[in-house]
């Protein structure tokens, strides 16, 4: 869909039954975001998967929170104050309440830190504060080449080591791409952890985000020693046993959503067809078979169709992109009328993007945020509900965002 004009919402609503714009007060229709022209000639399988209407817009002020970090990557809260950040080069930092960027934290692995490869997603144990333990995500060099792994370690009480670092699993086969890694790891709230990977995006690879023999293009699901749930879909049938969905591109998103314990993700499109989704155990997400973008160079993706059957469909797509990044489901006091809303990283055009999503889940309006301040990787609700995010830079920083006033 290349424009909102009434022609063209009269010419969807004649192919999609049911589709309209929403309705401002004064009658007129409330316009999308606008990002420019379509990539893809595509239409949306039903009227709330892309291009919603336009929020009324927040006023926030933005504001520095701590500098000095080298590509930050993933952020987790401590309790009691604080932050773990990673940065994409190989280093994991405390951050005080107060934003004092600590030495790095020792104890890491050996991390392949070229191209997208590094340290990438952190998070806290549910038990953090009996066990302390930290989980993680990274580039994993191994024989043949890398692959996403995820590991846990024992932080110390002063914050400057992490001890007995296992990994708690390794992606295979082997890539000779060190390129779309995924990674986030996230706790669904009932004893297991998902760890979304990529599918390493050369045309050989991303053939594998189709097959079960492999963890390439995956959400996974694991015990949070690394062992397989019983219940996971594939266990007992040929494949990984791990898989919980597959057909994804790169996931670079994970969020449990608090009203419903449902598990949502992130992954980036080509030129066009970034995908939310809501992952449920054995399905199958389409890619590279279909896509709601095109390629870079404007061919088709997979059969140049943005459906099939047997296919599940995104809860919400965009074209064109905003090349996603870590995600969070707003719980907070800060902004009024956020509840339950979802908050996104765009690394292109480098903004906070914030959907409204309705009971039924289901996207009804968008709104863009915190442009112009770079590269946004990570968001993180602080708890005096303001928004922490990610700046994905060589000088990088975290920034704050509040209501104006």
């Amino acid at each position: 869909m290349k424009t909102t004009s009434p022609f063209v919402v009269a010419a969807i609503a004649a192919v999609i039954p049911g589709l309209a714009l929403a309705q401002s007060d004064n009658g007129n229709a409330r316009q999308p975001v606008d990002r420019g022209p379509a990539n893809a000639d595509y239409q949306p399988a039903f009227p709330e998967q892309a291009r919603a209407p336009k929020l009324e817009a927040t006023e926030v002020a933005i504001e520095t929170f701590a500098e000095g970090l080298e590509r930050p990557w993933g952020i987790a809260s401590l309790p009691g104050g604080g932050y773990l950040v990673t940065e994409r080069p190989g280093r994991l930092r405390h951050i005080s309440a107060e934003g004092e960027v600590h030495g790095p934290i020792s104890g890491l692995p050996e991390i392949d830190a070229r191209k997208q490869g590094g340290l990438l997603d952190v998070t806290l144990s549910p038990d953090f504060a009996a066990d302390r333990m930290v989980y993680f995500t990274y580039a994993k060099p191994v024989d043949g080449g890398v692959a996403t792994a995820a590991a846990r370690g024992t932080l110390s009480d002063d914050m400057t080591a992490l001890e007995n670092v296992e990994d708690i699993f390794v992606q295979g086969p082997p890539s000779d791409a060190p390129m779309h890694y995924g990674s986030r790891i996230t706790f669904d709230g009932e004893g297991h952890v998902f760890i979304t990977t990529g599918e390493h995006f050369t045309d050989k690879n991303r053939q594998l985000a189709q097959e079960l023999d492999n963890t390439y293009g995956k959400v996974v699901r694991l015990n949070p020693d690394g062992t397989v749930p019983e219940d996971n879909p594939f266990v007992g049938q040929e494949g990984e046993d791990a898989i919980w969905s597959y057909g994804h591109r790169n996931i670079q998103g994970a969020a449990i959503q608090p009203s419903t314990g449902d598990y949502w993700t992130i992954e980036h499109g080509p030129a066009g067809g970034d995908e939310l989704n809501r992952p449920t155990p054995g399905a199958n997400y389409g890619w590279p078979k279909v896509s709601y973008g095109i390629r870079y160079d404007g061919a088709p993706v997979g059969i140049g169709e943005p459906r099939a059957e047997g296919i599940e469909e995104p809860v919400y797509y965009w074209d064109p992109v905003i090349a996603p990044g870590g995600m969070a489901f707003y719980e907070g006091d800060a902004f009024e009328g956020w509840a339950g809303d979802l908050v996104i990283a765009s690394l292109n055009p480098g903004e906070v993007v914030r959907l409204d999503i309705d009971e039924e889940g289901r996207v009804v309006g968008e709104e863009a945020l915190a442009g112009g301040n770079g590269r946004v990787r990570d968001v993180e609700i602080a708890e005096d509900g303001s928004v922490l995010f990610l700046i994905d830079s060589e000088v990088g920083a975290i920034l704050r965002m509040s209501p104006k006033g």
